[in-house]
């Protein structure tokens, strides 16, 4: 897949993070994570991300890397596209870029950096060689220690014609609205704040329809079924979804940093497709919260 295909398909539809399958002692768990991806491929997503941040990459090694993104091409293929998680240390997001190419990822999620803070150039020159060590696309994301302004987009743009898509995780409207601006149809445009359904129709007015969803992970139809609420501009059925799920889901997601990814695999293993424990330093939700999630998640009906 080209870069402009790849573009393509992150113009449309509703895409997701599957969540990495780890066993009882927490190592990778590759026919449990097959299993998870044959499952979710038949709802509709226009791509799946392997080792994205729903799927732990901060969490993984180097060694088992290139086995998870190998599962999804191969359980995947002819199904749904593949898209890579990778960040860290400059050499190391290289690194992985370069694994996922080789082992027929359709492109890569350049997830931030860590711990240091960097300014514009130095940021640009990040993005810039990974963007040049690979030739499938490349979609960054902002968020963390990672915000890019539009100048740098810009610049980025020019320099590297396989950036074809910008995922958005900081909400800051007047910055999106300014990068959609300058930028305008250069890039796929990606909402990425963490639950991004309670910000879908904000981000759908800025000229960013579409977005990820985690709780595709558990509630794929429902998932679904909101997207297209948003993609319809049908407000009644985003209400309702809004006030009897994602609001209380976020009271619960919200009591712990962390729980954002710790959620999504409780939620997974609520409906019979049970991912493993989250590893450290992320932390299992508590029974009484797995019981309010439970509640919630029954009253949705059947997925």
């Amino acid at each position: 897949m080209n870069p402009q295909d790849l573009k393509s398909i992150m113009s449309q539809g509703l895409l997701s993070f599957p969540v990495t399958d780890f066993d009882a002692q927490g190592n990778f768990n590759a026919k449990s994570y097959a299993r998870r991806l044959e499952w979710l491929a038949p709802y509709g997503a226009s791509a799946l991300f392997a080792a994205g941040g729903t799927g732990e990459f901060f969490s993984l090694t180097a060694d088992e890397y290139p086995g998870i993104i190998q599962t999804a091409v191969d359980t995947c293929k002819g199904v749904v596209p593949i898209i890579a998680g990778a960040g860290g240390p400059t050499r190391f997001a290289i690194a992985c870029a370069q694994e996922a190419e080789r082992r027929g990822a359709h492109g890569i999620l350049l997830l931030p950096h860590y711990l240091t803070e960097a300014g514009q150039e130095g940021l640009i020159a990040h993005v810039e060689q990974v963007c040049k060590s690979v030739k499938f696309g490349v979609i960054v994301y902002n968020r963390n220690v990672c915000k890019l302004t539009p100048e740098s987009l810009a610049i980025l743009a020019d320099r590297c014609p396989n950036l074809i898509g910008f995922k958005d995780g900081v909400g800051d409207i007047e910055t999106m609205s300014s990068i959609y601006m300058k930028m305008g149809e250069r890039f796929a445009y990606l909402g990425g704040l963490p639950t991004a359904e309670v910000y879908a129709a904000a981000y759908k007015a800025l000229g960013t329809p579409v977005y990820s969803s985690a709780v595709f992970n558990f509630i794929p139809k429902t998932a679904m079924d909101f997207y297209e609420a948003v993609r319809s501009d049908d407000l009644a059925t985003q209400h309702r979804l809004l006030r009897e799920f994602f609001m209380p889901y976020l009271e619960i997601r919200n009591k712990v940093p962390g729980y954002g990814v710790s959620i999504v695999k409780a939620g997974a293993r609520l409906v019979g497709h049970d991912a493993g424990p989250v590893r450290a330093p992320l932390t299992e939700l508590k029974p009484a919260e797995m019981e309010e999630l439970a509640a919630l998640i029954n009253k949705l009906g059947p997925q």
